[in-house]
């Protein structure tokens, strides 16, 4: 039976696995879809042994760029962000295993976003700086939306931390996107500290969490008026765009 799976830690946030399984049933195929819940990367190569009939993997948090090392190849898209969320697995001959990556969180939040945004949607600010966000990243920079990089630490020097965030930075950057985990089940409280009383109704906020819909992010923006989006729609888009290549 053909098996793809999901590779993160931890897990027990994913609808991915239940979004296959749907599918699959849905449209009547003998295919299975199954968590693989690892605490190091290294354990990856183990379940690629293990588990003969599998022919694709998802990756996530947080190993979109620590798996880049155990794989022969990446597309173009994944080797210039630097982060993987698709791995198609093919068997050759005399037992050889051969990894390619790709990101499909590109086209999953491209897709998601274009939608909803609006004339005045020039800047943008991305929280984190995770594998996630360098999605988020090459998006807006294909699409012309200037980026600036938030996270807690200022590890490089175009990064602000959440602390240098004025209002005037604010009123600049209409677009605020959260690509870390905070407040992803079952930690619902926890939210990024961005100055939440400088929001306007000009605002896009787009969460990538998806469990819950509406997280602590999303709800301080609605008590602004802000548009607000989660990344369930994202991830849908991206599952598509991996099952196609799994099966290309």
């Amino acid at each position: 039976m053909r098996t793809y799976g999901l590779i993160g830690y931890p897990l027990g946030h994913s609808f991915s696995s239940r979004f296959f399984t749907e599918k699959f049933a849905r449209e009547q195929k003998q295919e299975k879809y199954l968590n693989f819940e690892i605490s190091t990367i290294d354990r990856v190569i183990d379940v690629i042994l293990s588990h003969c009939e599998l022919v694709g993997l998802n990756v996530t948090i947080p190993y979109k760029s620590q798996i880049i090392p155990f794989l022969d190849e990446l597309d173009d898209t994944s080797r210039a962000i630097g982060a993987v969320n698709t791995i198609r697995i093919e068997r050759r001959s005399h037992g050889r295993i051969y990894l390619k990556g790709f990101n499909t969180d590109v086209y999953g939040f491209e897709e998601s976003i274009r939608p909803i945004l609006k004339p005045w949607h020039k800047k943008a600010l991305v929280l984190g700086s995770g594998g996630a966000s360098k999605a988020v990243l090459y998006v807006f920079e294909k699409m012309g939306i200037g980026t600036s990089l938030v996270s807690r630490k200022q590890n490089q020097e175009k990064t602000l931390t959440y602390s240098e965030l004025t209002r005037e930075i604010m009123s600049e950057n209409t677009i605020i996107i959260n690509t870390t985990p905070l407040g992803t089940y079952p930690e619902t409280g926890l939210f990024p500290e961005i100055p939440y009383g400088y929001l306007t109704e000009k605002h896009l906020l787009y969460d990538l969490v998806y469990n819950p819909p509406i997280t602590e992010f999303i709800k301080r923006g609605l008590d602004k008026k802000v548009t607000i989006k989660n990344g369930y729609e994202m991830l849908e888009l991206q599952a598509l765009k991996a099952y196609e290549i799994w099966n290309h």
